[in-house]
């Protein structure tokens, strides 16, 4: 099952990867981050929308492998909305870890299921506006509410980066004394329970199917995790394929991860034409 040279891995592990996942597709998961890999990034995270190719590209390809999961620090909820995941036909097998795999909606049943937000989070909630003035953050600066997470934006300032600088400090001092820790991202930092990441949702949810292949797809250093769970498993025998989102491949974040990436693809519009063709190679192989 030949695939299109654009798609093609740069590297002999990404491209035995690929191999696997073609010839035994109902033993491979396709896992996806949300907001930079399926969603292009917005200086408003609200205002965030999966591309327009990403529901058909995954309505094409899901029946065809064992599972599609989308790891996300978003609501479950949000992501589905965002995503437009709800109700589609040939969806059935999707599903939705949202809060890094604390929540899971399942497309075959339309539900559901999570714990109570982490104690830490919610006095940490509340502390937030004054350490932000405390600090001087910028005008622009932006706290998005998670429910099980706080993720503080400086997109919006004047000086991204530098106001990014600023509330390092304060936001970890934060974190520590309620015992949650800060993950930065582009332009972005979120306080969360230690222990919880993509890497953790991304091995549980593949140990729970038996899945022996993944293909995983991120933009963003809080992908990292999920990346380092497919090169363990792949030193343990098991094949997998690391994709990165870059849009430009100029910030930090993305560079960190198109450098361990076996393919990187331009964007979410990269990514559905790497699942479109994915799609199309496995059914052209039945």
């Amino acid at each position: 099952m030949g695939m299109p040279e654009y798609v093609t891995p740069r590297t002999a592990a990404g491209r035995e990867g690929l191999a696997a996942l073609l010839a035994a597709p109902a033993e491979g998961a396709v896992g996806l981050d949300f907001d930079g890999t399926l969603a292009p990034i917005v200086a408003d995270p609200e205002q965030a929308r999966a591309h327009p190719g990403v529901v058909p590209a995954l309505a094409a390809l899901a029946p065809l492998v064992g599972s599609v999961v989308v790891v996300t620090g978003r609501p479950a909820a949000l992501a589905v909305e965002y995503g437009g995941f709800a109700g589609v036909p040939g969806l059935e097998h999707l599903t939705v870890l949202g809060h890094y795999g604390a929540e899971r909606w399942d497309a075959r049943t339309g539900r559901i299921t999570a714990p109570e937000p982490p104690a830490g989070v919610v006095t940490a909630r509340a502390e937030l506006p004054a350490v932000l003035a405390g600090a001087g953050a910028p005008a622009g600066t932006w706290t998005e509410d998670k429910g099980r997470a706080l993720a503080v934006h400086t997109r919006r300032t004047d000086r991204p980066q530098e106001a990014l600088d600023l509330l390092r400090g304060p936001l970890g001092e934060l974190a520590a004394a309620h015992g949650l820790m800060v993950e930065p991202g582009r332009m972005v930092l979120e306080l969360r329970p230690p222990g919880v990441d993509k890497g953790a949702a991304l091995t549980a949810f593949l140990t729970e199917r038996a899945l022996r292949t993944v293909l995983y797809a991120g933009d963003d250093l809080g992908d990292l995790p999920a990346y380092e769970v497919v090169e363990r498993r792949r030193a343990e025998g098991m094949a997998g394929l690391l994709v990165c989102s870059a849009p430009d491949g100029s910030e930090a974040p993305v560079r960190a991860l198109a450098d361990r990436a076996d393919l990187v693809v331009p964007g979410p519009a990269g990514v559905v034409e790497l699942l479109t063709a994915l799609a199309a190679g496995l059914s052209r192989g039945r």
